[in-house]
Protein backbone atom coordinates (compact mmCIF):
# COMPACT_ATOMS: atom_id res chain seq x y z
CA UNK A 1 0.00 0.00 0.00
CA UNK A 2 1.39 3.46 -1.17
CA UNK A 3 0.77 6.68 0.25
CA UNK A 4 -1.70 7.79 -2.37
CA UNK A 5 -5.00 8.89 -1.70
CA UNK A 6 -7.10 6.12 -0.21
CA UNK A 7 -10.77 5.52 0.48
CA UNK A 8 -11.14 4.47 4.55
CA UNK A 9 -14.16 4.06 6.06
CA UNK A 10 -14.23 4.45 9.96
CA UNK A 11 -17.37 2.58 11.74
CA UNK A 12 -18.20 4.40 14.91
CA UNK A 13 -18.57 8.29 15.23
CA UNK A 14 -16.95 8.48 18.78
CA UNK A 15 -14.15 9.13 20.78
CA UNK A 16 -11.69 6.62 18.81
CA UNK A 17 -13.67 6.85 15.72
CA UNK A 18 -13.83 10.57 15.09
CA UNK A 19 -9.94 10.74 16.01
CA UNK A 20 -8.90 7.67 14.13
CA UNK A 21 -11.23 10.01 11.10
CA UNK A 22 -8.82 13.01 11.99
CA UNK A 23 -6.09 10.99 11.34
CA UNK A 24 -6.52 9.67 8.28
CA UNK A 25 -8.18 12.77 6.65
CA UNK A 26 -5.31 15.01 8.07
CA UNK A 27 -3.09 12.58 5.90
CA UNK A 28 -4.46 12.95 2.81
CA UNK A 29 -7.27 9.65 2.88
CA UNK A 30 -11.06 9.99 2.01
CA UNK A 31 -12.63 9.52 4.52
CA UNK A 32 -15.85 8.04 5.45
CA UNK A 33 -17.45 7.79 9.05
CA UNK A 34 -20.17 6.03 9.40
CA UNK A 35 -22.58 5.41 12.50
CA UNK A 36 -26.15 3.98 12.98
CA UNK A 37 -27.62 7.21 14.35
CA UNK A 38 -27.19 10.42 11.81
CA UNK A 39 -26.72 12.91 15.34
CA UNK A 40 -23.90 10.93 16.36
CA UNK A 41 -22.48 10.73 12.29
CA UNK A 42 -23.17 14.42 12.17
CA UNK A 43 -21.42 15.34 15.87
CA UNK A 44 -18.41 12.89 14.91
CA UNK A 45 -17.81 15.00 11.30
CA UNK A 46 -18.24 18.15 13.55
CA UNK A 47 -15.47 16.92 15.93
CA UNK A 48 -12.96 16.26 13.08
CA UNK A 49 -13.35 19.35 11.44
CA UNK A 50 -13.62 21.48 15.26
CA UNK A 51 -9.77 19.62 15.73
CA UNK A 52 -8.93 20.54 11.95
CA UNK A 53 -9.81 24.22 12.69
CA UNK A 54 -8.11 24.67 16.30
CA UNK A 55 -4.85 22.83 14.39
CA UNK A 56 -5.30 25.98 11.89
CA UNK A 57 -5.36 28.38 14.42
CA UNK A 58 -2.60 26.77 16.37
CA UNK A 59 -0.64 27.29 13.22
CA UNK A 60 -0.02 23.26 12.95
CA UNK A 61 -1.64 22.95 9.76
CA UNK A 62 -1.87 25.95 7.13
CA UNK A 63 -5.68 27.17 5.81
CA UNK A 64 -5.06 25.83 2.75
CA UNK A 65 -4.17 22.17 4.68
CA UNK A 66 -6.85 22.24 6.91
CA UNK A 67 -9.34 23.19 4.69
CA UNK A 68 -8.11 20.25 2.34
CA UNK A 69 -8.44 17.88 4.79
CA UNK A 70 -12.36 18.95 6.04
CA UNK A 71 -13.12 18.41 2.66
CA UNK A 72 -12.26 14.91 3.36
CA UNK A 73 -14.29 13.99 5.68
CA UNK A 74 -17.92 12.58 5.35
CA UNK A 75 -20.43 11.09 6.71
CA UNK A 76 -23.37 8.17 6.38
CA UNK A 77 -25.57 5.68 8.29
CA UNK A 78 -25.71 3.25 5.38
CA UNK A 79 -23.13 0.77 5.17
CA UNK A 80 -23.58 0.77 0.94
CA UNK A 81 -21.52 3.57 0.54
CA UNK A 82 -18.67 1.72 2.04
CA UNK A 83 -18.38 -0.09 -1.42
CA UNK A 84 -15.38 1.18 -2.51
CA UNK A 85 -13.28 1.25 1.06
CA UNK A 86 -9.72 0.53 0.66
CA UNK A 87 -9.05 0.14 4.00
CA UNK A 88 -12.33 -0.65 6.91
CA UNK A 89 -11.46 0.35 10.57
CA UNK A 90 -13.71 -0.63 13.42
CA UNK A 91 -13.95 1.77 16.33
CA UNK A 92 -17.38 0.71 17.80
CA UNK A 93 -18.69 -0.66 21.04
CA UNK A 94 -16.14 -3.60 22.83
CA UNK A 95 -19.00 -5.84 22.33
CA UNK A 96 -17.58 -9.10 20.37
CA UNK A 97 -21.04 -10.43 18.71
CA UNK A 98 -21.41 -6.87 17.24
CA UNK A 99 -17.46 -6.83 15.72
CA UNK A 100 -18.47 -10.06 14.40
CA UNK A 101 -21.54 -9.65 12.94
CA UNK A 102 -20.76 -5.97 11.56
CA UNK A 103 -17.61 -7.62 9.31
CA UNK A 104 -20.02 -10.11 7.97
CA UNK A 105 -22.49 -7.65 6.88
CA UNK A 106 -19.26 -5.70 4.85
CA UNK A 107 -18.22 -9.12 3.57
CA UNK A 108 -20.92 -8.40 0.82
CA UNK A 109 -20.36 -4.76 0.40
CA UNK A 110 -16.78 -4.19 0.54
CA UNK A 111 -14.27 -5.99 -2.24
CA UNK A 112 -11.76 -8.78 -1.28
CA UNK A 113 -9.02 -7.07 -1.27
CA UNK A 114 -9.95 -4.39 1.71
CA UNK A 115 -8.43 -3.94 5.00
CA UNK A 116 -10.32 -5.12 7.90
CA UNK A 117 -9.17 -3.26 10.66
CA UNK A 118 -10.39 -3.49 14.10
CA UNK A 119 -9.26 -0.91 17.04
CA UNK A 120 -9.89 -3.63 20.05
CA UNK A 121 -7.97 -3.49 22.73
CA UNK A 122 -9.70 -6.00 25.01
CA UNK A 123 -11.57 -8.43 22.62
CA UNK A 124 -9.84 -11.52 20.77
CA UNK A 125 -9.01 -10.15 16.87
CA UNK A 126 -9.14 -13.89 16.40
CA UNK A 127 -12.65 -13.88 17.54
CA UNK A 128 -13.66 -10.98 15.66
CA UNK A 129 -11.87 -11.82 12.66
CA UNK A 130 -14.30 -15.31 12.59
CA UNK A 131 -17.03 -13.24 11.65
CA UNK A 132 -15.42 -12.48 8.53
CA UNK A 133 -15.49 -15.02 5.25
CA UNK A 134 -11.78 -14.13 4.95
CA UNK A 135 -10.26 -13.77 8.28
CA UNK A 136 -7.13 -13.29 6.42
CA UNK A 137 -7.65 -9.81 6.13
CA UNK A 138 -8.07 -9.23 9.44
CA UNK A 139 -5.85 -6.90 11.92
CA UNK A 140 -5.99 -5.27 14.81
CA UNK A 141 -4.90 -1.67 15.35
CA UNK A 142 -5.26 -0.32 18.62
CA UNK A 143 -4.71 3.31 18.46
CA UNK A 144 -3.99 5.11 21.44
CA UNK A 145 -5.92 8.13 22.43
CA UNK A 146 -6.57 11.03 22.20
CA UNK A 147 -5.87 9.20 18.28
CA UNK A 148 -5.48 12.26 16.49
CA UNK A 149 -2.16 13.88 18.96
CA UNK A 150 -0.44 10.39 19.83
CA UNK A 151 1.68 8.58 17.44
CA UNK A 152 1.80 5.06 18.49
CA UNK A 153 -0.69 2.29 17.36
CA UNK A 154 -0.18 -1.22 18.08
CA UNK A 155 -1.27 -4.04 15.79
CA UNK A 156 -1.87 -7.35 16.49
CA UNK A 157 -2.36 -10.63 14.20
CA UNK A 158 -5.27 -12.59 14.46
CA UNK A 159 -4.67 -16.39 14.34
CA UNK A 160 -5.36 -16.67 10.80
CA UNK A 161 -4.02 -12.86 9.21
CA UNK A 162 -2.53 -13.06 6.38
CA UNK A 163 1.25 -11.73 5.94
CA UNK A 164 -0.49 -9.77 3.22
CA UNK A 165 -2.87 -7.67 5.54
CA UNK A 166 0.22 -7.51 8.00
CA UNK A 167 2.18 -5.37 6.24
CA UNK A 168 -0.16 -3.69 3.97
CA UNK A 169 -1.94 -2.44 7.88
CA UNK A 170 2.25 -1.05 8.57
CA UNK A 171 2.36 0.84 5.14
CA UNK A 172 -1.26 2.21 5.89
CA UNK A 173 -0.21 3.33 9.44
CA UNK A 174 2.95 4.91 8.05
CA UNK A 175 0.96 6.67 5.56
CA UNK A 176 -0.95 8.48 8.15
CA UNK A 177 1.96 9.06 10.49
CA UNK A 178 1.55 6.45 13.04
CA UNK A 179 4.87 4.58 14.54
CA UNK A 180 3.76 0.70 15.42
CA UNK A 181 4.55 -1.90 17.86
CA UNK A 182 3.55 -5.28 16.83
CA UNK A 183 1.91 -7.21 19.78
CA UNK A 184 0.44 -10.40 20.19
CA UNK A 185 -3.67 -11.25 20.15
CA UNK A 186 -3.86 -11.33 23.98
CA UNK A 187 -6.00 -9.21 26.24
CA UNK A 188 -4.78 -5.70 26.60
CA UNK A 189 -2.12 -6.14 24.20
CA UNK A 190 0.79 -3.85 25.66
CA UNK A 191 -0.74 -0.44 26.20
CA UNK A 192 -3.79 -1.27 28.32
CA UNK A 193 -1.81 -3.85 30.38
CA UNK A 194 -0.25 -0.99 31.46
CA UNK A 195 -2.72 2.23 31.36
CA UNK A 196 -5.59 0.72 32.91
CA UNK A 197 -4.20 -0.48 36.48
CA UNK A 198 -2.21 2.76 36.42
CA UNK A 199 -5.38 5.16 35.53
CA UNK A 200 -7.40 2.33 38.32
CA UNK A 201 -4.48 3.61 40.72
CA UNK A 202 -4.79 7.23 40.58
CA UNK A 203 -8.65 7.32 40.58
CA UNK A 204 -8.22 5.11 43.96
CA UNK A 205 -6.06 7.83 45.11
CA UNK A 206 -8.15 10.47 44.67
CA UNK A 207 -10.97 8.61 46.24
CA UNK A 208 -8.39 8.13 49.46
CA UNK A 209 -7.72 11.58 49.60
CA UNK A 210 -4.11 11.05 48.72
CA UNK A 211 -4.08 14.35 46.58
CA UNK A 212 -6.58 16.15 44.39
CA UNK A 213 -7.10 15.67 40.51
CA UNK A 214 -5.50 18.67 39.90
CA UNK A 215 -2.11 17.33 42.23
CA UNK A 216 -2.28 14.10 40.86
CA UNK A 217 -2.51 15.56 37.50
CA UNK A 218 0.37 17.67 37.87
CA UNK A 219 2.47 14.78 39.60
CA UNK A 220 1.87 12.46 36.52
CA UNK A 221 3.26 15.22 34.24
CA UNK A 222 5.28 17.25 35.89
CA UNK A 223 7.09 14.36 37.59
CA UNK A 224 6.55 11.09 35.45
CA UNK A 225 6.76 13.26 32.20
CA UNK A 226 3.40 12.01 30.97
CA UNK A 227 1.49 14.61 28.29
CA UNK A 228 -1.51 14.50 29.63
CA UNK A 229 -2.39 14.01 33.51
CA UNK A 230 -4.78 11.04 34.20
CA UNK A 231 -7.97 12.34 35.08
CA UNK A 232 -7.55 14.86 31.83
CA UNK A 233 -6.89 11.54 29.54
CA UNK A 234 -9.94 9.98 31.09
CA UNK A 235 -12.40 12.66 30.38
CA UNK A 236 -10.88 12.58 26.52
CA UNK A 237 -11.55 8.58 26.98
CA UNK A 238 -14.58 8.69 28.87
CA UNK A 239 -15.71 7.09 32.22
CA UNK A 240 -18.29 4.39 30.59
CA UNK A 241 -15.33 3.96 27.62
CA UNK A 242 -12.69 3.86 30.73
CA UNK A 243 -15.25 1.07 32.71
CA UNK A 244 -16.09 -1.25 29.93
CA UNK A 245 -12.39 -1.81 29.06
CA UNK A 246 -11.42 -2.40 32.49
CA UNK A 247 -14.32 -4.58 33.51
CA UNK A 248 -13.39 -6.62 30.12
CA UNK A 249 -10.13 -7.01 30.78
CA UNK A 250 -10.51 -7.73 34.49
CA UNK A 251 -13.33 -10.51 33.34
CA UNK A 252 -10.50 -12.41 31.23
CA UNK A 253 -7.76 -12.10 33.44
CA UNK A 254 -9.20 -11.89 36.82
CA UNK A 255 -6.76 -10.30 38.45
CA UNK A 256 -8.06 -7.23 40.74
CA UNK A 257 -6.11 -4.38 39.50
CA UNK A 258 -7.94 -4.34 36.33
CA UNK A 259 -11.79 -3.59 38.01
CA UNK A 260 -12.39 0.20 37.72
CA UNK A 261 -12.62 1.43 41.60
CA UNK A 262 -16.29 2.56 42.67
CA UNK A 263 -15.99 6.22 41.81
CA UNK A 264 -16.24 5.33 37.91
CA UNK A 265 -19.41 3.35 38.55
CA UNK A 266 -20.82 6.28 40.96
CA UNK A 267 -19.57 9.07 37.83
CA UNK A 268 -21.17 7.02 35.08
CA UNK A 269 -24.46 6.55 36.94
CA UNK A 270 -24.44 10.19 37.28
CA UNK A 271 -23.96 10.58 33.10
CA UNK A 272 -20.48 12.49 34.00
CA UNK A 273 -18.90 10.66 31.33
CA UNK A 274 -16.05 12.75 31.00
CA UNK A 275 -15.65 15.79 28.04
CA UNK A 276 -18.28 14.58 25.74
CA UNK A 277 -20.83 15.20 28.53
CA UNK A 278 -19.49 18.56 29.63
CA UNK A 279 -18.25 16.76 33.05
CA UNK A 280 -15.78 14.35 34.25
CA UNK A 281 -13.52 14.85 37.00
CA UNK A 282 -13.29 18.06 35.46
CA UNK A 283 -16.06 20.57 33.80
CA UNK A 284 -16.48 21.30 29.98
CA UNK A 285 -18.13 24.18 27.89
CA UNK A 286 -16.69 23.23 24.76
CA UNK A 287 -17.85 19.40 24.53
CA UNK A 288 -16.36 18.51 21.71
CA UNK A 289 -13.58 15.60 22.59
CA UNK A 290 -10.48 17.34 21.19
CA UNK A 291 -11.61 21.25 22.15
CA UNK A 292 -9.87 23.36 24.06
Amino acid sequence: MTTKERTVAVLGAGTMGSGIATVTGRAGHRTLIHDLDGERVARGVDTVRGFLAKSVKLGKLTAEEGEAAAARIEGTTDLKDLANADVVIEAIIEDLDAKRTLFGELDGIVGKNTLFHTNTSTLSVTGIAAGSSLPERVVGTHYCNPAPLMKLVEVADGRHTADWAHQATIDFLASVGKTTVVTKDRPGFIVNRFLIPWENSCIDALERGLGTKESIDSAVTGALGHPMGAFKLLDVVGLDIHQQVATRLYEQLRDPKFFPPPMVDRMVAAGDLGRKTGRGFYTYDDTRLFGS
